[in-house]
């Protein structure tokens, strides 16, 4: 976009953290501008007002969806709003980024997905499509020049707990997942962004430790090709960090380290790890939605890359539940 060309004119709908992180992203970025917010909690759109002084703030979405001079909306409210608001954007011809998980049951996912087959575009904000670090892994991991990967294992872990009680995401009835549903469904995304594996059977073991959704998850399952996957998840933390390795039959790649800042590629072979620089270009969910509005191109997380998610996450659920293996049902994943 040249400098006499005018900004995209974006709303936010949840003016919360995530909204914020958004609107901060687009001031950064400089091809867009936080022209509207919409929430219902004064406190909230106040807060939106500190990071985007020029925004007009609505606690109606309807009121919000009458302002004409919008182009685009990041959707950044709870889950269980994200399939009405983001159908009702999409409707009023705004092109939009949605927070994750992109709705909270399969049906309305795959109703989302098969929607943005065409019109305004839909993308789902899994951050670790755009990151330098991934993207260099995935790029060697696929690349065949390392054999085929033999096993994969991650480790992901947060105190995430601590920060829930009293809010939507302590609540079953809408974040149904817990830590591993929402926090968690970014490495899930990952794993299929990274491998181009599919998910065919998981075992797992949950608990809530204490709170009202699960916290902490054990998974042991098996990706196509026979490749044993194996996957922990620790809500409840001291710190944020990864710990992710492919084996693959010429190497080991590795991603390790405090995330977003901070984690660094590593290779094993010969006996032997070692730090490799990378120099990647990588980018955020909120640059690479105006990259995708005003440059085209193919988007790195197509809605269709939310109903896997969803799909092996549902079974992790399952398996926990029945205490037995379950097979992971539906379509293979999209956008890899």
């Amino acid at each position: 976009m040249s400098s006499t060309e005018s900004p995209l004119r974006i709303a936010v709908l949840g003016c919360g953290r995530m909204g914020r992180v958004h609107a901060e992203r687009i001031a950064a970025d400089g091809r867009g501008v936080v022209a509207a917010g919409f929430d219902v909690d004064p406190a909230q759109r106040a807060a939106l007002r500190s990071v985007a002084p020029s925004a007009e703030t609505f606690e109606s979405l309807d009121r919000l969806l009458e302002v004409e001079f919008l182009d685009a909306a990041v959707v950044a409210t709870p889950t269980s709003l994200h399939f009405d608001q983001v159908v009702a954007c999409r409707e009023r011809g705004l092109h939009v980024l949605c927070e994750k998980p992109l709705a909270d049951t399969r049906e309305r996912i795959a109703a989302l997905v098969e929607s943005s087959t065409e019109g305004p575009v839909l993308t789902v904000g899994y951050q670790r499509r755009f990151w330098s670090t991934y993207r260099r892994v995935r790029n060697e991991v696929r690349s065949g020049d390392w054999g085929r990967v033999q096993a994969v294992s991650f480790l992901n872990v947060e105190n995430w707990q601590q920060s829930i009680a009293g809010t939507w995401r302590d609540d079953p009835d809408v974040n149904w997942g817990g830590f591993v549903g929402d926090r968690g469904s970014h490495e899930i995304d990952g794993l299929s962004f990274l491998t181009g594996l599919r998910p065919v059977e998981v075992f797992a073991r949950v608990s809530n430790h204490g709170s009202r959704v699960p916290i902490l998850v054990s998974i042991s399952a098996v990706l196509e090709g026979d490749v044993p996957l194996t996957m922990d998840f620790v809500g409840s933390g001291q710190y944020r960090g990864e710990d992710l390795s492919i084996h693959c039959e010429g190497a080991d790649w590795m991603l390790r380290g405090p995330v977003p800042v901070g984690q660094e590629v590593w290779l094993g072979r010969d006996e032997s790890m070692e730090r490799v620089e990378d120099s990647t270009p990588g980018t955020n969910p909120t640059s690479g939605f105006l990259d995708l509005l005003l440059e085209g191109g193919d988007d790195p997380a197509p809605a269709s890359c939310a109903l896997p998610v969803h799909d092996f996450t549902a079974a992790v659920l399952e398996s926990a539940r029945t205490g037995r293996s379950v097979q992971v049902t539906g379509s293979p994943e999209g956008g890899l």
